[in-house]
Formats: structure tokens, C-alpha cells, sequence
């Protein structure tokens, strides 16, 4: 096998941005560095009206730790790019209102990694990778927009009833504010 710097640029890539996933979404199921586990995290996303919390939690949870531990291997790549792609749309919907940049709370960070684990999906992991040693059997040209394109449209729903549960607080705030009498 010939390995060149791109397919350790690729490696390099794939091991950091995965661990940083798992880190993150380690935090949501387990609790571990710091995080909440399934519990606190439901509770955070049922108050930013990612609901059910539970079932958002478990799910962005296993996107991030499932994905990020594929793409470090360079298994099933474009699934698990796409996988950890949309939980990051869910991530930069959250951090878009405070702007752009992770020093006011913006979208930064999420914003990022799902530029970055989109172009592995689309890249592919290199020679130094799982899909390479099973013969690419996951990891097929068809694979690419298919995953894209079904996690795309999931990340659209969610995040659509997310804003429009967010629209529906604001407005029942308003009308409960203009009637108190003042």
C-alpha cells in the first residue's frame, strides 16, 4: 500500500475531529467530562425547545459519539460524516442568535465541524482507514449523496418544528405581556 501526506492529512483529520465529537457527545450520554448524561441534556433540550428532550438528547448524543468514533476509524465514512454533519446543524441553530463567533456564544464551533465532517463524507477517509481495508464496501460514490442528502432533510425537520416552537413561545409571551393590564 502506498501511503502519501494525503492520506495522512486525511488520518489526522479523521482522529481529531472525531475526538472532539466523541468528547462532546460523551458528554450527552454519559456524563462524562462534565457533561449532563442523558438526563441533563434532556432537560437542556426540552428548554431550548428541542423536544422530546430525551429522544434529542439521545440523538444528538449518538450522532456525535457514534459519528466522531466512525470517522476516526474511517468506517462507513459517509454516513458518519453526514450523521455528525447534521448534529451540528442542530448545534449552529441553537448558537446562530448570539452570531458568529464561540467568544459570544455564536455558531462557530458547530459551524466548523460540520463543514469539516461534510468534506470527509464527501473527501472520503484515505488509505489509512477501515473502509480501505474492507474494500470501501461502506463507503460507496452512491453512499455520499444519499447520506447527505437523507440526514439534510432530517436536520430540516428538526430543526424547523425546533423554530417554529421557539416562534409560538415568543408570540403566546408577547400576547400574555400586552394583556397583564399595563
Amino acid at each position: 500500500m502506498c501511503v502519501d501526506r494525503r492520506d495522512v492529512g486525511l488520518l489526522m483529520l479523521r482522529l481529531g475531529t472525531g475526538a472532539v465529537l466523541m468528547s462532546h457527545g460523551t458528554q450527552k450520554l454519559f456524563g462524562w467530562f462534565g457533561g449532563g448524561g442523558v438526563e441533563g441534556t434532556a432537560q437542556f433540550m426540552e428548554s431550548i425547545q428541542y423536544k422530546p428532550g430525551t429522544v434529542s438528547a439521545l440523538a444528538s448524543g449518538v450522532a456525535e459519539t457514534g459519528g466522531g468514533a466512525l470517522l476516526a476509524m474511517g468506517l462507513a465514512t459517509p454516513a458518519a460524516g453526514a450523521a455528525a454533519a447534521g448534529g451540528m446543524a442542530g448545534a449552529a441553530a441553537v448558537h446562530a442568535p448570539n452570531g458568529f463567533f464561540n467568544t459570544s456564544g455564536g455558531l462557530e464551533l458547530p459551524a466548523v465541524m460540520g463543514l469539516i465532517t461534510t468534506s470527509l463524507a464527501v473527501m472520503g477517509p484515505g488509505r489509512l482507514s477501515l473502509d480501505h481495508v474492507i474494500g470501501h464496501t461502506l463507503n460507496r460514490d452512491w453512499m455520499v449523496p444519499a447520506a447527505l442528502g437523507v440526514v439534510s432533510a432530517a436536520a430540516a425537520v428538526v430543526v424547523g418544528a425546533r423554530q417554529r416552537r421557539l416562534a409560538a413561545a415568543q408570540a403566546e409571551e408577547s400576547a400574555g405581556d400586552s394583556g397583564d393590564g399595563e
